[in-house]
């Protein structure tokens, strides 16, 4: 795999905005408005910049000359990212009226890259609901040009209610009255995709698998690098054009098809699949999040998606956007690509990138306005011999392959417990084996405070009657033994809460006692190691 890695012509996804050929400055791009083109730097917002797609497509337009600003419900997560020095950062929602104005004021170009995948029950009603409510206030401001990022659906046919519910966002966003530019995309290869994670892992870890018949239905598939190709494009289409447009890689293939390849690909044996009719699309989605890192809340719509045949009807795109000379990349350069970055550690963006809906997100345990009642806490500390800097490397390094330094048994059933309720389980693992940023998924758990050398807190995104966080800090001045302190901090909700604490409350000498001894003794190994 190496020799094919360093065999790769591909330039890579922060040169898109250089392939476009357009050969402009920052000054002298073209702005697109409701009244036709306008000279000067054209300003776009990005909605969704924490996501998947949304994260890589900003550094995309900052190279192509775009002045950017993007909408963030928690700017932090904004803050960790390498671009974001280089944007302006509205701190507000897309559901509010109010700061859709504020965000969307003096705009040009409005990217529309917002999704309640894996939402649950209502997540249709908050797409629409959401939509409308961004349309509307596109068109009362006299926004030049809106992008949405929609699902290639079938004509004629009754649709999962995952691509039902992107089909009614276009028309929603069509109608709004504010020129607007759908792109129309079935899986997308690329690291850190879901759909492309939910294939990696079935292919690598399943050498045999029964399967739905769906593993026969067609697909289109797309790399991640032209999607990203066609949405920076997408900004200096005229406005008089607007419309959906079907995009796709030049390979039609069945699901099954792609794994193979994809096992050729990563070098392994050609997989056994046995396709039966049994597996209905619920069953199929708690067959993946069993054996890959996506919930079945995300697996759901995902599978429920497959059951269609999703090809591209038309390529008209290719009017306002023509295909590089060396063609649109195909499925095994597209593999190739991701399985390097992963390989080389740099998965820019994933989809576990963007927060769980429903999991508490605002609310710190430390607010005096907190809003969740009594809090319980499991409160432990130790001087510890080391440094403050061995410590740190630890404590950031928690989780993913170094595991929680306590009962691996206790942690691994509570995970599995944890996905067979839906919840996310031990396998979302780490972005980066060393660092964490606010906003990284680590395991169960959400980055929801790095304060480097002193403060590390996670937020809770499994399963559970209540709000729970786990805080590991360090005390001490620079010239003292540093002091470890660990916290576990859970806000019951109601009796099954309150029930569900002291139901585990004996565990708690073995899971937080344990990682407060070995994660101390770690450290301290490790500053065993440094000296000379």
């Amino acid at each position: 795999m190496a020799a094919t890695f360093a065999s790769l012509s591909r330039n890579p996804t922060s040169h898109i905005g250089a392939e476009r050929g357009s050969g402009s400055s920052r000054d002298d791009l073209d702005r697109t408005t409701a009244d036709g083109p306008v000279t000067g730097r054209a300003r776009v917002l990005v909605t969704g910049a924490t996501g998947y797609i949304g994260g890589r497509l900003v550094p995309e337009l900052l190279a192509a000359g775009y002045d950017v600003r993007v909408l963030a419900r928690h700017p932090d997560r904004v803050a960790s990212r390498d671009w974001s020095g280089e944007v302006e950062v509205v701190a507000g929602d897309a559901t509010s009226r109010d700061d859709l104005h504020r965000a969307l004021d003096g705009v040009d170009v409005a990217y529309y890259l917002i999704h309640a995948l894996g939402a649950g029950p209502g997540f249709a009603e908050r797409d629409r609901s959401t939509a409308r409510g961004f349309a509307v206030v596109a068109r009362e401001i006299g926004v030049g040009r809106v992008v949405y990022l929609g699902g290639l659906y079938p004509d004629g046919e009754r649709l999962s209610p995952h691509l039902e519910s992107r089909r009614e966002v276009e028309r929603i966003l069509l109608d709004g009255g504010a020129p607007t530019l759908v792109l129309r995309a079935a899986v997308i290869l690329g690291s850190g995709s879901a759909s492309f994670e939910m294939m990696r892992y079935l292919t690598e870890r399943l050498p045999a698998m029964v399967a739905p018949r769906w593993i026969n239905n067609r697909i289109q598939p797309v790399a991640v690098r032209d999607v990203l190709r066609y949405l920076v494009a997408a900004a200096s289409i005229p406005a008089t054009v607007s419309r959906g447009f079907d995009i796709g890689g030049p390979e039609v293939l069945t699901y099954r098809e792609m794994m193979q390849r994809y096992a050729a690909v990563a070098g392994l044996r050609p997989r056994l699949i046995r396709a039966v009719p049994v597996l209905t699309p619920g069953l199929a989605s708690h067959w993946v999040g069993l054996v890959t890192p996506v919930p079945p809340g995300i697996a759901r719509p995902l599978v429920g998606s497959l059951v269609h045949e999703v090809v591209a009807q038309e390529h008209d795109i290719k009017t306002y956007v023509p295909d590089p000379p060396e063609g649109l990349i195909d499925f095994d350069t597209a593999v190739e690509l991701a399985l390097a970055r992963i390989h080389d550690l740099d998965v820019r963006t994933s989809w576990v990138s963007a927060s769980t809906p429903g999991a508490p997100s605002d609310p710190l345990p430390e607010d005096p306005d907190w809003a969740g009642g009594s809090l319980l806490v499991d409160d432990r500390s130790s001087e510890v011999d080391t440094t403050s800097e061995a410590l740190w490397t630890v404590i950031e390094g928690i989780g993913g392959a170094h595991g929680w330094y306590s009962w691996r048994l206790g942690w691994a059933a509570r995970g599995l417990m944890d996905r067979l309720f839906g919840g996310p389980g031990l396998r979302r693992g780490r972005r980066h084996p060393d660092r964490l940023a606010p906003g990284d998924a680590l395991d169960w758990w959400r980055v929801e405070t790095v304060d480097p050398g002193r403060l590390l807190r996670l937020r809770a995104e499994m399963r559970l009657p209540g709000l729970a966080w786990l805080e590991l800090s360090i005390e001490g001045g620079p010239d003292e033994r540093p002091t470890f302190r660990q916290r576990a901090i859970f806000s019951p909700r109601g009796l099954p809460g309150q029930l569900y604490w002291w139901a585990i409350r004996p565990f708690h000498g073995i899971v937080f006692g344990g990682m407060q001894r070995n994660i101390a003794r770690a450290a301290e190994q490790q500053s065993r190691r440094r000296r000379p």
